[in-house]
C-alpha cells in the first residue's frame, strides 16, 4: 500500500515544481496592470514653464488695460470738467454780451428820443422789433425805423412783381403782397425803350443773384445770414456767396464806412433832394430813413452832407444813399407815410420789407 503512494507522489512532483517555477519568473499581475503615456521629466517641466509665462503675459496684458482704461477714464473726466467749465464762460460772455446789447440799446433809444422824441410807432414781433420816429424835431419831413432783426429771414429785398424785368410796383403794394409791416425802396433802376424797368447792378433776393454788373460807380447794399448790413463794392459773384449775403440792391453812393464820411461824388455834391437812406447804428440795429423834398410837406430835402452829419448823430457806423427823388416811400402799417415828390407812389423795381 506504502508502496502505491510513493508512485503517486513522484507523478505529481514534477508538475508542481514546474508551476512554482513559472511563477517565479513572469509575475501574472504585472501582465494586468493598464499602458501608460510615459511623459520625460524635462518636457513636463518646459510645459509647465511655459504656461507659466503665457499666465504671466496675460496678467501683463490685463495690467495693462486696466492701466489704459484708468487712463481712458481719467482723460474723459477731465474732458468733461473742461467742457463744462467753457460752457460757463459762453453763459458768462453770452450774459454780458445781452447786457451790453440791451444797454447799448436803452443808451441808443435815449439818444435817439433826445433828439426826435419819442417812437410814433412801435412793433414788437418774434422775428424784429420796429421803432419808428418823426424827423420832424430834427428840421425834416420824414421818417426813420430802427429795425432789431432777431431772424435774418425777416428782412426781404422784393423785386417788382418777382420779376427781374417789369413795369414795377409800389412799395405798399409789395409790402401788402409780403405781408411787411414796414417797407421802403431800395435799389436803382433804368427804363427800356418798351417802357419796363431793369435794376441797376447787383440784385440778391434769397441768396440767388438776379443781376450782376461791374458797374464801379455803384455801391452794392445787402444783408448776411446774420441779418447784419454789409455792403460797398461787389467785383466777382464769389464775394456775394463768400459774405453770406442773403438780401441786395445797388445804388450810390456810401455816405458811412467805420463811422467815417467818405468822399461824395460830384455829380450828387451839395444837391438838396429827397432821400431814402439805410445804415446801421453801432450795437448792429438797422437804421431806415425817408426825408420828403421838392416842397412836399413844406420839405427841401437834404444834402448828402447834411445826411452824413445827421447820420453821425445818431451814432450811425455804416450808411449808403439808395434811390431816392420821386421813388423815396416809407411805408409803416398798412399806409405809405412820407409824402413821395411825385404826388402819388412812383412803381420802383425793388423794395426792402420787414414781417415781424
Amino acid at each position: 500500500m506504502l508502496g502505491k503512494w510513493r508512485l503517486l507522489l513522484i507523478f505529481l512532483c514534477p508538475p508542481v515544481i514546474g508551476f512554482f517555477i513559472a511563477f517565479f519568473q513572469t509575475n501574472p499581475v504585472h501582465s494586468l496592470q493598464p499602458t501608460r503615456m510615459q511623459i520625460p521629466f524635462e518636457n513636463l517641466m518646459a510645459q509647465l514653464t511655459e504656461i507659466k509665462a503665457e499666465a504671466e503675459s496675460t496678467d501683463g496684458v490685463i495690467q495693462e488695460t486696466t492701466e489704459t482704461v484708468k487712463h481712458i477714464k481719467e482723460a474723459a473726466q477731465k474732458e468733461k470738467q473742461d467742457y463744462e467749465q467753457q460752457n460757463q464762460q459762453i453763459d458768462k460772455l453770452l450774459t454780458s454780451s445781452r447786457d451790453h446789447l440791451k444797454q447799448s440799446e436803452d443808451v441808443l433809444d435815449q439818444v435817439l428820443s433826445n433828439l426826435l422824441g419819442n417812437p410814433v410807432g412801435q412793433t414788437f414781433g418774434k422775428n424784429a422789433t420796429i421803432k419808428v420816429y418823426s424827423l420832424a424835431e430834427s428840421g425834416y419831413s420824414g421818417y426813420m425805423a430802427k429795425v432789431r432783426l432777431t431772424n435774418p429771414n425777416a428782412l426781404k429785398m422784393v423785386l417788382a412783381n418777382d420779376q427781374i424785368t417789369s413795369a414795377g410796383e409800389t412799395t405798399s403794394h409789395a409790402a401788402k403782397r409780403k405781408n411787411a409791416v414796414l417797407a421802403i425802396n431800395a435799389g436803382g433802376f433804368t427804363y427800356n425803350n418798351n417802357g419796363t424797368i431793369t435794376p441797376l447792378g447787383i440784385t440778391v433776393v434769397d441768396g440767388q443773384v438776379k443781376t450782376f454788373s461791374t458797374n464801379t460807380n455803384l455801391s452794392f447794399v445787402g444783408f448776411n445770414d446774420k441779418g447784419r448790413l454789409v455792403g460797398g463794392k461787389i467785383s466777382a459773384q464769389d464775394q456775394i456767396k463768400e459774405m453770406g449775403i442773403l438780401q441786395g440792391a445797388s445804388f450810390l453812393p456810401t455816405l458811412l464806412k467805420d463811422g467815417k464820411k467818405q468822399p461824395i461824388p460830384k455829380d450828387f455834391a451839395n444837391s438838396r433832394q429827397p432821400r431814402t437812406l439805410i445804415g446801421h447804428f453801432t450795437n448792429g440795429d438797422i437804421l431806415i430813413i425817408v426825408i420828403d423834398g421838392r416842397g412836399k410837406a413844406g420839405s427841401k430835402g437834404v444834402t448828402l452832407e447834411e445826411a452824413q452829419n445827421k447820420l453821425l448823430e445818431f451814432r450811425v457806423r455804416d450808411a449808403y444813399n439808395l434811390d431816392g427823388g420821386g421813388s423815396s416811400a416809407f411805408y409803416y402799417k398798412g399806409k405809405i407815410l412820407n409824402h413821395p415828390s411825385d404826388g402819388k407812389e412812383r412803381k420802383v423795381i425793388s423794395n426792402i420789407v420787414v414781417m415781424p
